[in-house]
C-alpha cells in the first residue's frame, strides 16, 4: 500500500499563493522511501530564470539551527562540553557579566535564555529558564563553543560526519553563488536579513536541496542507521530530537530539543500540528522552510519556498501547524494502492 498525499500538495500550493515567492518544492518519505516529490515555478521572478528542480537549493533561514544543534550534540556525545546545565560563561569567559549570569548552554538550545538584540547591545527580557521567546542571539554563542571545544567549526563537523561520509553534495553554508541557488525574494530592507560569505556555519547562509533536507530528517528519524549501517551513534540523535527545555511556569510555550521543536506534551503554543503525534519533531525557517519528522508514522515531510518572512495578514504558525495536520490526515486516511 502506497499513501495519498494530495491533500499536503494542495496545502503547500494554496500555501505558495499566500507568500512572495517564485519557487517551491515538497518531499515526503515514508519508511526510508521518497514517496512524493514535486517541483513548483523557478529560482527568481526573472523571465528566464532558471526551474526548481532536484538539485535547486533553498535558502533555509532557521532550519540550519538543526544543523548547529548536532555540532552541539556531538561535541557533547564526545566529551568536549562536559554538560548542556553547564554555564555558558566556561566556555566563553569573555562573557563573565551580570547579564549571563545563571544562563546555561541548555537555556540556548531552548530559547529559554531570556536574551536579545537591541540596538547591537545584549539586552534582557526574563530571567533564565523561567520563559521562551525565540531569539537569535544565542545561535553566535553556540557555534562559538563548538568551535572552542572542539577546534572545528559547525560546517567542519557535519562535514565530517554528515556530509562526505554520507555523500550530501547539495547542503552547506555558501561562500560563492551559483546557479543551483534560488534568489530570495524578500523585502529590500527587511531587517532580518543578513547577508554572509562565511562558511563556517555560524551564519545564516546555508542553502540545502528539498531532497537533502528529507534526507537529513531521515537522518534523525532512523537515529544515524541508514543502509544496514549505524553511521552515526544514535545517542546523538537522541539528544537532539527529545525534549531538553527546562520546566516552565507558563506550560503552555513551546517544547524544543536541541533547537528543534519538539512534541513532547500538549502545549497551546506549540509550533507543530494539534493532530501530530508525541514523539514528532519538526524545525523551521523564515523563508517558508519546513522539516517534520513523525517517526510513529515513519514519516518525513519537506516543504520549501524561496520566500522570505511573511506578507501582512499572513499566520505563519497557523499555516504551519495546518501542515503538519494535513500530513497526518493524509496518511491516516488516504490509502491507495502502489
Amino acid at each position: 500500500m502506497r499513501k495519498s498525499f494530495d491533500q499536503v500538495t494542495k496545502h503547500v500550493e494554496a500555501t505558495a499563493k499566500k507568500v512572495e515567492q517564485s519557487g517551491s518544492a515538497l518531499i515526503i518519505m515514508h519508511n526510508g522511501e521518497t514517496v512524493l516529490e514535486k517541483y513548483w515555478g523557478r529560482h527568481s521572478n526573472s523571465e528566464n530564470a532558471r526551474k526548481v528542480q532536484a538539485n535547486t537549493r533553498f535558502h533555509v533561514a532557521s532550519v540550519r539551527k538543526s544543523y548547529i544543534g548536532f555540532a552541539v550534540a556531538y561535541a557533547v556525545y564526545k566529551g568536549y562540553i562536559s554538560s548542556i546545565n553547564d554555564l555558558v560563561i566556561r566556555y566563553l569567559p569573555e562573557w563573565n557579566q551580570p547579564i549571563m549570569e545563571g544562563t546555561t548552554i541548555r537555556h540556548l538550545l531552548t530559547h529559554t535564555h531570556g536574551l536579545r538584540e537591541r540596538e547591537g547591545n545584549i539586552a534582557r527580557d526574563f530571567l533564565p529558564g523561567t520563559s521562551w521567546a525565540y531569539r537569535g542571539v544565542g545561535i553566535g554563542m553556540l557555534a562559538e563553543i563548538v568551535k572552542r571545544t572542539t577546534g572545528q567549526t559547525v560546517s567542519e563537523i557535519l562535514a565530517t560526519q554528515v556530509f562526505i561520509p554520507l555523500h550530501y553534495y547539495e547542503s552547506g553554508w555558501i561562500g560563492k553563488k551559483d546557479e543551483t541557488l534560488v534568489e530570495v525574494i524578500r523585502k529590500e530592507n527587511d531587517s532580518a536579513w543578513t547577508e554572509s560569505l562565511s562558511t563556517e556555519g555560524d551564519q545564516m547562509n546555508m542553502y540545502v536541496s528539498a531532497r537533502e533536507l528529507a534526507r537529513w530528517g531521515e537522518l534523525h528519524r532512523t537515529k544515524g542507521f541508514i543502509n544496514g549501517n549505524q553511521h552515526i551513534s544514535k545517542e546523538i540523535f537522541q539528544m537532539t530530537t527529545s525534549l531538553q527545555s527546562p520546566d516552565l511556569v507558563n506550560g503552555d510555550l513551546p517544547q524544543n530539543g536541541f533547537l528543534w521543536f519538539v512534541k513532547d506534551k500538549e502545549v497551546a503554543k506549540s509550533e507543530i500540528g494539534a493532530l501530530v503525534p508525541r514523539g514528532s519533531y519538526q524545525i523551521l525557517g523564515y523563508t517558508g522552510v519546513t522539516v517534520l519528522v513523525i517517526p510513529d508514522y515513519q514519516l518525513v515531510t519537506v516543504r520549501a519556498f524561496n520566500s522570505f518572512g511573511s506578507p501582512e495578514g499572513f499566520d505563519y504558525l497557523s499555516d504551519v501547524r495546518d501542515f503538519g495536520d494535513a500530513v497526518v490526515t493524509a496518511y491516516k486516511t488516504n490509502d491507495v494502492h502502489a
